[in-house]
């Protein structure tokens, strides 16, 4: 078992920053893929972000291209999400997820564990 516990939402204005942070327990953080995935009231869980398991490789949705980054401390056991110039279409519930496959999957199924996620909320 893997738990994860998400932390660093809030309101802001457009145009500015928030770093999300994704804090893991249980097996060892490092066999894991960490992806990052959001969703709003009514639509489906979207993709944002993914690492692979050896930090070597990341993938990201083309709506957050360039402006959010992903990284992992796995020192720290914790994955990150840096949002930078944010837009009111990037507000909703951010969930930070654990897949086995140690791919920097776009796929939902490919994630084995999910946090309780943490709401963003980007005001015009």
């Amino acid at each position: 078992q893997v738990q994860l516990v998400e932390s660093g939402g809030g309101l802001v204005q457009a145009g500015g920053s928030l770093r999300l942070s994704c804090a893991a327990s249980g097996r060892i953080f490092s066999w894991y893929a960490m992806g990052w995935f959001r969703q709003v009231p009514g639509k489906e869980r979207d993709f944002v972000a993914a690492v692979t398991s050896n930090d070597r490789s990341t993938s990201y949705a083309d709506s957050v291209k360039g402006r959010f980054t992903i990284s992992r401390d796995n020192a720290k056991n914790t994955v990150y999400l840096q949002m930078n110039s944010l837009k009111p279409e990037d507000t909703a519930v951010y969930y930070c997820a654990a897949g086995s496959t140690g791919r920097a999957s776009s796929t939902l199924g490919d994630y084995d564990y999910w946090g309780q996620g943490t709401q963003v909320t980007v005001s015009s």
